[in-house]
């Protein structure tokens, strides 16, 4: 029986599970104390997310590599019978290896991040989670009007990022410009009907336009971009129907509904103050009248 016990206890094969076994736990052991004592300083959310999904990623990455080298007596009779099962697991799985690859491309590419605004094909909404083959989000729009969510949860494969464009609200510049337009009847004050339509803009903007404008030079100095507009204005397009004003200002990309809400009940409100001296003005039909017919019937 001791002799049985010393046999298997010298074994080479179990010495070498022994050997992976103590490895793994060490590799593990001190991803789990680098996540606790050195990621939890990392104030950022963003950050901190993608520092840990790396610091998994190589964990991984070191035991397999572990398991290679302890292994490597015994695997090196495979190696041809391996090499053409790779050949064909990576053709079989090539959508699997693009979404790898894909999330390789998110992490370190900057394409977006947990929190960002995005549309994904026909998708938007807003990026809940980036795990190594798909992306999860929470949907936005479809039969619900704005970018409301609607509970929808979808998932994407990352290997998307690859194939089509990626449109990100939220990125370096948070902002979005957006526009109304406000149909006035011809005869009304022009002048004042500018300037009730531009201070509404100014109020409702308040203090985005600075900071929009700061965004915006850091982006001048990362890119090559022109100046832009950053504070609301005001243009003027006479048409068959009306006077039509069109409102352009720079909003956050979270609340262009409400911001709409607010700058229409500000506009109409001032405009009945002005007691008909500028008036909005809607389609209207006029219905012609029929000719009257004269029918003389001779007998």
């Amino acid at each position: 029986m001791e002799e049985q016990i010393q046999e298997y206890l010298y074994n080479p094969t179990v010495g070498k599970i022994v050997t992976l076994s103590v490895g793994v736990a060490l590799i593990w052991s001190f991803i789990k104390i680098i996540q606790k004592r050195l990621l939890t300083k990392i104030k950022d959310n963003s950050n901190h997310y993608k520092a840990k999904k790396i610091s998994s990623f190589i964990g991984y990455v070191l035991s397999i590599l572990l398991l290679t080298i302890v292994f490597s007596d015994k695997l090196g009779g495979v190696t041809v019978a391996l090499g053409v099962a790779g050949a064909g697991v990576a053709f079989a799985l090539q959508e699997v290896i693009a979404s790898f690859a894909g999330w390789l491309a998110i992490m370190l590419g900057g394409f977006y991040d947990t929190g960002d605004r995005v549309q994904l094909g026909g998708i938007k909404g807003d990026v809940m989670d980036i795990g190594v083959l798909r992306t999860t989000i929470m949907e936005t729009g479809q039969w619900v009007d704005g970018d409301l969510y609607n509970g929808r949860i979808v998932l994407i494969a990352n290997s998307y990022v690859f194939k089509e464009p990626v449109f990100n609200y939220s990125g370096e510049f948070p902002f979005l410009w957006d526009e109304i337009k406000i149909p006035i009847q011809y005869g009304s004050n022009y002048k004042k009907a500018q300037e009730i339509i531009l201070n509404a803009g100014k109020a409702v903007a308040e203090e985005l336009p600075a900071t929009s404008k700061e965004k915006w030079h850091s982006l001048q100095n990362k890119y090559r971009l022109e100046e832009a507009q950053t504070k609301p204005m005001v243009s003027l397009v006479a048409n068959d129907n009306w006077a039509e004003y069109t409102l352009r200002y720079v909003v956050d990309y979270k609340k262009r509904r409400v911001t709409k809400t607010i700058l229409f009940t500000k506009i109409m409100t001032e405009i009945d103050a002005t007691n008909g001296l500028v008036k909005m003005a809607s389609a209207t039909f006029q219905l012609v009248q029929a000719p009257d017919f004269n029918i003389n019937i001779k007998k």
